[in-house]
């Protein structure tokens, strides 16, 4: 009971957080900040704005995850930085309704920090699975909380949607003051729903904090690397998912300024988002068993062959009709790569040291999001056609699926050696 507690406690991290990666990050911070805090300025302008501080804030956390996640595994602190990137989160988002019209600078900084405490909280929330569940348990656990997490955003997605179609019911003003109590609404729902795990999660002392042998701070990351001697399979999954995650980080931050650019409405396009929580709800527990009864790495190479179709397909839509079908074929394999991904790798790596190679995960992870957005930005604004941009994206699926295959799968229930 207290394992299933713990397991259930940390997936509900996922749904406080998935607040801030439905509202925020993919859904109405584009359109807030293009039409609102951006007014006036040129659309591409606007979107390259959004990507740079997209890119910052990837940076950011790029850099200080392997260092923080030694730390963390030294320190056995994992559920303390998860706390403060946490604190961070919350504190930017409460304040972003205090952008006005015309603040873009203000707005896209409160935006950055909210996600770097968004993205930074990632490296130490994913490596507390290891502390949760066995190996064998991973690919449902994991899938567990990606399903929490869509669920959980769709709710108050689906809430801030009702309050912006119609505010007076909720006793606002308009559809703008409407989106600024969004976005405080994120915020109270990331603190609320986040106690559980700080309060039910045990995190164990690692044997590295015992030994104190984890370096910090440049040594600490080399040091990582180093040990990827060791384990070469880590090496040349960090490869692939590099890749492949690009092409997936990029469609989520990008997606709804991409409708914007081909003119679609933005209502339609966050009833596109809505689609994607729904469905991707009960598709990430299919992949959880999917994984499972067919294989981890096999389920991965599926959903990316459905992203390399739905890229060529992307580029020559036409119809909002045809971007809500894009957006609930990428809804079956979304959580389920993302899910799998993380579990996978956390089959891959030596508990003692989930700290530190989940902070590199991350910082590869990070580091695609930093190339991705900046591509797509820097494309549409020197081709004028976002659709080059998107069918991008396809060499990143291709080139990742092929490194992917290089990675033998762990056997299930085998502790990785030390």
């Amino acid at each position: 009971m207290s394992q299933r507690r713990s397991q259930w406690s940390w997936a509900a991290y996922d749904w406080a957080n998935s607040a801030f990666a439905t509202t925020v990050l993919a859904g109405f911070f584009p359109v807030f900040f293009k039409q609102y805090s951006a007014a006036g300025m040129a659309a591409t302008d606007s979107t390259f704005w959004l990507g740079v501080f997209s890119s910052i804030a990837s940076v950011v956390v790029m850099l200080a995850a392997p260092f923080l996640g030694a730390l963390a595994d030294r320190l056995s602190a994992h559920k303390r930085f998860l706390l403060l990137f946490t604190a961070i989160g919350v504190l930017a988002t409460a304040l972003l309704p205090l952008a006005g019209r015309g603040d873009w600078l203000l707005a896209a900084c409160l935006f950055c920090l909210g996600s770097i405490g968004f993205f930074g909280g990632l490296t130490f929330y994913d490596s507390l699975i290891v502390q949760v569940a066995e190996p064998q348990e991973m690919d449902r656990v994991s899938a567990l909380g990606y399903a929490a997490g869509y669920l959980g955003g769709g709710v108050l997605l689906a809430v801030n949607v009702a309050m912006t179609l119609k505010p007076e019911l909720f006793g606002l003003a308009d559809a703008g003051m409407a989106v600024k109590w969004s976005f405080a609404s994120v915020a109270v729902w990331w603190a609320l729903f986040s106690i559980p795990l700080f309060r039910w999660v045990q995190e164990l002392p690692s044997a590295e904090a015992a030994t104190a042998d984890t370096a910090i701070g440049w040594r600490g990351l080399w040091q990582t690397i180093g040990h990827l001697r060791a384990h070469p399979a880590i090496g040349w999954f960090l490869l692939a998912y590099w890749l492949y995650i690009d092409g997936v980080h990029t469609i989520i931050r990008m997606a709804v300024d991409f409708g914007l650019s081909l003119g679609f409405e933005s209502s339609s396009l966050i009833t596109a988002l809505l689609l994607v929580q729904f469905i991707g709800f009960p598709a990430a527990i299919v992949f959880g068993w999917l994984g499972q009864r067919w294989g981890t790495r096999r389920a991965i190479l599926l959903a990316l062959a459905v992203y390399i179709g739905v890229t060529v397909w992307g580029y020559s839509m036409q119809t909002v009709e045809q971007f809500y079908a894009l957006a609930a074929v990428i809804a079956l394999v979304q959580g389920g790569i993302q899910s799998l991904s993380r579990s996978f790798f956390g089959r891959l790596v030596p508990a003692e040291r989930a700290g530190s190679f989940f902070g590199l995960y991350n910082m590869m992870g990070k580091f695609a999001a930093v190339l991705g957005p900046l591509v797509v930005g820097i494309t549409a604004t020197l081709t004028g056609n976002p659709r080059l941009s998107l069918l991008s994206l396809v060499v990143f699926f291709v080139v990742g699926g092929w490194l992917l295959l290089k990675v033998q799968e762990p056997v299930r229930g085998q502790a990785q050696p030390q």
